[in-house]
C-alpha cells in the first residue's frame, strides 16, 4: 500500500523581503491572498489555484548566493520548482521588456523547452513549455 497524493498543495519559498518579491512574482501572476496574522506567512495564488506560501524570514544581509546551486559543492535538497507555461517565446520577449534575467536557456529537456530564472532570493524557477523543441542540449 502507498499513500495516494491528490495534488501538490503548495509550494514554500523562503524570502527576505515581501515587497520585493510580490514585485517579482507578480511577473507571473501569483496574487497574494491571506497573510498570517501570526506568523510570518503571505499567500499567493496564481488564476490556476497554484499556491506559493511566502516565509519571509530570510536573513536580508546574507549574501546573494543560493547554498543549493551556486557553489560547487552539491547539498541535498529542493533546487527549483518548474512551472508549465504557453509559449516560451512569449517568456523571452517578456523578460527582456521587463528586465527579468533569464539565468539558463532556452534548453530541451524531456518533451519540452525550459527557460529557468532566478527571483529576488536567487530561488531558481523552471519554466516550461511542453511539446516544442528548440534544439539546444542542456549542459548541466
Amino acid at each position: 500500500m502507498t499513500i495516494a497524493i491528490k495534488q501538490l498543495a503548495h509550494i514554500g519559498i523562503r524570502i527576505s523581503d515581501l515587497e520585493r518579491s510580490l514585485a517579482f512574482y507578480r511577473h507571473f501572476g501569483f496574487e497574494p491572498v491571506y497573510e498570517d496574522p501570526n506568523d510570518a506567512v503571505v499567500i499567493l495564488t496564481d488564476s490556476n489555484g497554484l499556491e506559493i506560501n511566502f516565509i519571509i524570514n530570510a536573513d536580508p544581509s546574507s549574501e546573494p548566493h543560493n547554498i543549493l546551486m551556486d557553489g560547487d559543492t552539491k547539498h541535498p535538497g529542493y533546487t527549483h520548482v518548474a512551472l508549465e507555461i504557453s509559449s516560451y517565446q512569449d517568456l523571452v520577449d517578456y523578460c527582456a521588456a521587463h528586465d527579468i534575467e533569464v539565468s539558463s536557456g532556452p534548453v530541451d529537456l524531456s518533451d519540452g523547452v525550459s527557460l529557468f530564472v532566478r527571483d529576488p532570493d536567487r530561488n531558481v524557477i523552471e519554466l516550461r513549455e511542453n511539446g516544442v523543441r528548440v534544439g539546444h542540449a542542456y549542459e548541466g
